[in-house]
């Protein structure tokens, strides 16, 4: 098992900046990737971006990208998710997961590929 707990969550003007951070616990977090979700109400959850365990490669869906940066410290076991530039369609309840297999070179961009979810935090972004 692993535990997560994510942090950094907030209300923000439009244009402005949010850290978030994702805490792991129990099983080694290091070997797995990690990814962030978001889900506004009434939509489906949705990926946003993901690293590989030795946090080497990084994806992002294409309305993030230039905007938010992924990062990880396995000494630390954190993944973050560093947002500038927020536009109020990025406000959501965002998650971050740890992969339901260990090593893998990619980051997964489906949610059924993560096994263990955090509880989420909630990003507003005023206009």
């Amino acid at each position: 098992q692993v535990q997560l707990v994510e942090s950094g969550g907030g209300l923000v003007q439009a244009g402005g900046s949010l850290g978030l951070s994702c805490a792991a616990s129990g099983r080694t977090f290091s070997i797995y990737a990690m990814g962030w979700f978001r889900q506004a109400p009434g939509k489906e959850r949705e990926f946003v971006a993901a690293i590989t365990w030795s946090g080497e490669s990084t994806w992002y869906t294409d309305s993030v990208k230039g905007r938010f940066t992924i990062s990880r410290d396995n000494a630390k076991n954190t993944v973050s998710l560093q947002m500038n530039s927020l536009k109020p369609e990025d406000t959501a309840v965002y998650y971050c997961a740890a992969d339901r297999v260990t090593y893998r070179k990619i980051g997964p961009r489906a949610a059924a590929e993560y096994a263990y979810w955090g509880q989420g935090t909630q990003v507003t972004v005023s206009s």
